[in-house]
């Protein structure tokens, strides 16, 4: 059964291309014009309302405890091409498509890194959420903090929040909010969506990969952070130290489409010799 997922904000206005033949790469990420824009703003709607503070803490007890499925990495790169994504409706090969799309072009400039291979791979796994009856306003499209007043670049910032109950809320409605100065990153609570939710798979099966692939995976959505400088206040130098990690990682995950489709089958058994490497076996999802 395929299950829509869409729109993914975070992918609507993405290039067709790899971003090295892109002519225009403004055009990238266009949240002021385009024939989807109006669904993309509903979406950010729906996200910006309703992701608080009791929201995410809701979600990580419901999620917490790693028992709606068991099964394997591969399993679950497979169970993506049950998603639709109806930001790409012209879009007819499987989702699983773009993770070893992504997998390759880092392999292809990091040929030395074979976990941040596997990164790409892993990337949008924690989307099996939509599978698991969560709105797609709660899996996909850009994250940001809960708990504190949302800075200049989260996108459609200033036409989305107005029903958010934490802004009328005084603990929450500061820059600051609840949080201290340069806490960290790993004590602020993030809207949530597939980065968190897979970050948690991952330390709770205890994927044997270093601190840089986890904070991928944590932020590759958090573009008013990585992309648009805000949210220093709450960094640590451990945060600014992996940046350009994350900035890396996204140099490749800023394209859906290529001309070229991996063959998928003959890359499985080199991203299965990653999987048994650094997380074998049937995992707790």
């Amino acid at each position: 059964m395929k299950v829509t997922v869409g729109p993914d904000p975070s992918l609507v206005y993405r290039p067709d291309v790899d971003p090295e033949m892109a002519k225009d790469k403004a055009s990238f990420r266009n949240y002021t014009s385009g024939p989807l824009l109006d669904r993309v703003f509903t979406t950010y709607k729906l996200m910006h309302t309703h992701q608080t503070v009791d929201f995410v803490r809701s979600k990580h007890a419901q999620f917490g405890g790693f028992s709606y499925k068991k099964m394997t990495v591969m399993e679950a790169v497979d169970l993506l091409d049950g998603l639709v994504d109806e930001s790409d409706p012209d879009v007819d090969f499987p989702n699983s498509f773009h993770a070893f799309q992504t997998a390759e072009g880092i392999r292809k400039a990091h040929p030395d890194k074979d976990w941040f291979h596997l990164v790409g791979l892993l990337h949008d796994l924690g989307k099996v959420l939509a599978l698991f009856g969560e709105p797609q306003w709660a899996v996909v499209g850009d994250t940001f903090p809960v708990g504190c007043r949302p800075q200049a670049s989260v996108v459609f910032r200033d036409s989305t929040f107005q029903d958010n109950p934490d802004l009328q809320d005084p603990r929450y409605s500061t820059e600051l909010g609840m949080y201290q100065p340069h806490c960290g990153l790993d004590r602020v609570l993030m809207s949530w969506g597939h980065d968190e939710y897979m970050y948690q798979v991952m330390k709770f099966n205890k994927f044997s990969l270093p601190p840089e692939a986890f904070y991928m995976i944590r932020f590759h959505s958090f573009y008013p952070w990585h992309t648009g400088s805000d949210y220093q206040q709450l960094c640590s130098q451990q945060d600014l130290a992996m940046l350009p990690w994350v900035q890396e990682f996204n140099k490749f995950d800023l394209y859906t489409k290529c001309p070229d489709l991996p063959d998928v089958d003959k890359l499985r058994p080199y991203y299965q010799g990653l999987i048994d490497k650094y997380c074998p076996g049937i995992l707790s999802w």
